[in-house]
């Protein structure tokens, strides 16, 4: 019996496997951007709401001092950050939306995160 001609498989192989292999090399990459991503916007949130919940303070000063958490921390990990807060007697709200970058060529993947929490106010003795 004639043993057939292996010669080419190697190549055969390697450019079936490789794009495959970098795909997944990517999607891990995106995945732990979005992750970064999704703590930055969280964390801007929380940090928003604080702000709003102080006594006599406005949502106008939550809305900042979100962004400025995301510019100051995120720098380029969220783009597109979008910042809503409210404000009402009993508490405070504060939502954050944004995308994270991508690296997969059509890949969108938004990231957004709500803190609440009830206002502070004096109460006398």
């Amino acid at each position: 019996m004639r043993t057939r001609d292996e010669r080419g498989e190697a190549v055969t192989e390697t450019v079936v496997v490789v794009p495959a292999l970098l795909l997944l090399i990517m999607l891990v990459i995106q995945f732990g951007l979005w992750y970064h991503a999704q703590h930055v916007v969280q964390a801007a949130a929380q940090e928003g709401v604080r702000a709003v919940r102080a006594e006599g303070a406005t949502a106008e000063e939550g809305h900042e001092r979100a962004l400025a958490f995301i510019a100051q921390v995120g720098g380029k990990s969220v783009k597109g950050a979008e910042v809503a807060s409210e404000r009402s007697a009993e508490g405070a709200t504060v939502r954050v939306n944004g995308e994270a970058p991508a690296v997969v060529p059509g890949l969108r993947l938004g990231v957004r995160a709500t803190a609440a929490s009830p206002v502070e106010e004096f109460t006398g003795p």
